[in-house]
């Protein structure tokens, strides 16, 4: 591991070097490249640095073990304990940041969200998820934008699609994907009694147009009038657009826009991400490498979470863990839930390396 981190280090150093070369700064292009590798290496070299340097106050502290003052051998014994704690939570850390990264991690992303089961009320909750994931962002300073939308005449969502933009998105909304169930008491419910609805959640990294090649000649374009609550354009102008992608079958429809231009470009995007999404899955499960860990597949029918009103708690099935803190988390305060998520993880995948190494 040394040996692939004093690389690393190497690698880092030359890097920062480059990034002060005349004929590097004149090509803004090359700069942007090496100072984004540099940017991605910096924190596993900082670790690293930490690393050698309490190694080396380890080393100093065990020559003072062999003093004759017994005063300075207790106080060397006292720092060589605290040393070897942080040698150890560093090396924790350095295993984790060596983990294989998905290359998808900062990508943007794509999150479509379905009423499932439960009519209206299954739509409100779809309107509640909507709200949370876009909250979520504004938390995080990242991009919201309505790539299409299905209300219902009660302030609910048939379908809300959302694209979202910013650093690090994928990576921290990727486990989202799957069937979010919310147990409460509908305000049209004289009894009281608790209903139980869902609504699905996929969560897809944008694809750019480099990423997946789509022929105009497999694709089938309709337009057609707008439907649902939208305005007094509404059934007017053929501003809707209906995209459907002939070889597999998938279709997107776009019509939250007045421009019929704009509705096909935010449907391609959402073609682009589902088509690339197929590809990544067929992809692994044909060559068996679709890892099922604890925190889940990333299968949409896999029931992850349950929202209890009159509890006021959320439950994230896959990891055990439930917060009494409902309202908040509707709020888009999730960043407990998805922290929980990534290290459940990344210890998954430290155990799955531990054991390919063994």
């Amino acid at each position: 591991m040394f040996t692939d981190l004093d690389a690393v280090v190497e690698r880092y150093e030359d890097l920062s070097r480059q990034l002060i070369d005349p004929g590097i700064l004149a090509d803004q292009g090359r700069y942007r490249e090496l100072a984004k590798e540099r940017s991605r290496l910096e924190e596993v070299v900082t670790c690293y640095r930490s690393f050698r340097r309490v190694e080396a106050e380890e080393d100093d502290a065990r020559d003072l073990l062999a003093s004759p003052d017994e005063d300075l051998v207790f106080l060397a014994k006292e720092e060589l304990e605290s040393l070897q704690e942080k040698k150890a939570t560093l090396s924790a850390q350095l295993r984790r940041l060596l983990l294989p990264r998905d290359p998808r991690d900062e990508k943007n992303v794509i999150v479509e969200i379905r009423a499932g089961t439960g009519g209206e009320e299954a739509a409100l909750f779809a309107a509640d998820l909507c709200r949370a994931y876009s909250r979520y962002a504004e938390r995080h300073n990242w991009r919201v934008e309505v790539l299409d939308a299905n209300p219902t005449d009660i302030g609910g969502f048939k379908e809300v699609i959302l694209g979202i933009a910013g650093q690090g998105a994928f990576s921290r909304l990727k486990f989202e994907s799957g069937v979010h169930r919310v147990q409460r008491i509908p305000d049209t419910e004289a009894s009281g009694r608790i209903h139980t609805s869902a609504a699905t959640v996929a969560v897809l990294p944008e694809a750019e147009e480099v990423d997946v090649a789509i022929n105009p000649d497999d694709l089938r374009i309709d337009t057609l009038r707008s439907g649902g609550a939208g305005g007094q354009h509404v059934n007017k102008t053929e501003s809707a657009v209906r995209i459907t992608h002939l070889p597999t079958g998938i279709v997107v429809m776009s019509q939250d826009e007045r421009s019929q231009h704009k509705n096909k470009d935010k449907g391609m995007r959402v073609l682009r991400a589902r088509l690339l999404d197929l590809r990544e899955r067929e992809a692994a499960q044909s060559i068996g490498t679709l890892r099922r860990s604890q925190v889940g597949s990333g299968d949409r029918s896999e029931r992850i979470r349950t929202y209890n009103f009159p509890q006021g708690r959320v439950t994230d099935h896959r990891i055990g863990l439930t917060l009494y803190r409902l309202p908040a988390a509707l709020d888009g305060d999730l960043d407990e839930l998805i922290d929980a998520l990534i290290t459940r993880d990344e210890s998954e995948k430290l155990k799955a390396d531990e054991g390919l190494g063994a």
